[in-house]
């Protein structure tokens, strides 16, 4: 059915062909960690909009920074109680500025998708020539760092251009995460690139700096989440995504509130916690047998 968006065509959830996840299991949970470096005197997200156009801002890049000095490692703590390996959502830069960070998540096995070179620069108005360099160094940086060539993307804030999907194809990822449309993955129209989905929603960003909802209101809106996805499942599978960001859910006082919603959710009847490369492989493989 022809769409405005000629990345993707319509398709009412109702009108698919079943599929359901490895074991029978019916919600396929993944957690995205947003792992990203921020430049000093470039204004991004924000804290406090007063200062945020200065200068230095130590106000909300300091705020920011955390994640990575202090925030992560907490949250790392969480995973591993819970036995959940992270979707880390990769700035390049964090490579370079912070090793430690990539060395936790190779000792624990965490799934690595690009997401972009910094959280400060985006692609709007890069030439296809620029994008594509610019792209083909986020990927190398991320795969000599890892080992691991990443097979899929998070645009920083969740941005692409036109022409992104079919660059990253070229460069051999699979999927995206920047479509948050959808509970289930579905093809684009791009030779061998899906959609896989992510949360605007489920989102700790959103939920705490814009919402302004406590850790109890946190802990009820992802028990709420996979309740419903689970009854929505009874005919096919299901996606759950839980987006966090370091600075944001690593603070000390919402640290109980997260491992309580991991608890209630990897325990959960039907539920598999994967990773979003998981979830796109059994995806592909279901549909055309492709490993």
């Amino acid at each position: 059915m022809a769409m405005d968006n000629e990345l993707y065509d319509y398709s009412p959830i109702t009108e698919r062909e079943r599929f359901s996840w490895p074991g029978g299991a019916r919600v396929a949970f993944y957690v995205g960690l947003n792992i990203e470096h921020f430049q000093l005197g470039t204004p991004s997200t924000s804290l406090n909009e007063a200062t945020a156009a200065l200068v230095p801002d130590p106000l909300n890049h300091g705020w920011r920074e955390y994640g990575v000095r202090v925030g992560i490692w907490r949250v790392m703590q969480a995973l591993d109680r819970h036995g959940v390996r992270a979707s880390a959502l990769l700035n390049s830069a964090v490579c370079e500025h912070y090793p430690q960070i990539v060395e936790a998540g190779l000792a624990r096995n965490w799934a690595w998708l690009a997401h972009g070179r910094d959280n400060s620069t985006l692609q709007a108005g890069m030439t296809e020539e620029d994008e594509r360099g610019y792209l083909i160094g986020v990927v190398e940086t991320i795969e000599k760092a890892t080992g691991q060539r990443p097979r899929g993307w998070l645009g920083p804030a969740l941005t692409e251009t036109f022409r992104t999907p079919t660059l990253l194809a070229e460069l051999g990822l699979g999927y995206v995460l920047d479509w948050t449309n959808d509970d289930q993955p579905y093809p684009l129209n791009i030779p061998g690139m899906l959609s896989v989905p992510y949360s605007v929603e489920l989102n700790d960003l959103g939920l705490f700096t814009t919402h302004g909802m406590t850790g109890p209101d946190f802990v009820q809106l992802v028990k709420d989440q996979v309740d419903q996805l689970y009854d929505d499942s009874a005919a096919d599978g299901r996606v759950m995504a839980l987006a966090l960001h370091p600075f944001v859910i690593g603070q000390a006082f919402r640290a109980k509130y997260l491992d309580q919603a991991l608890e209630y959710v990897v325990n959960h009847p039907g539920v598999w916690a994967a990773t979003s490369d998981e979830i796109a492989e059994h995806y592909v493989r279901t549909f055309t047998g492709r490993p």
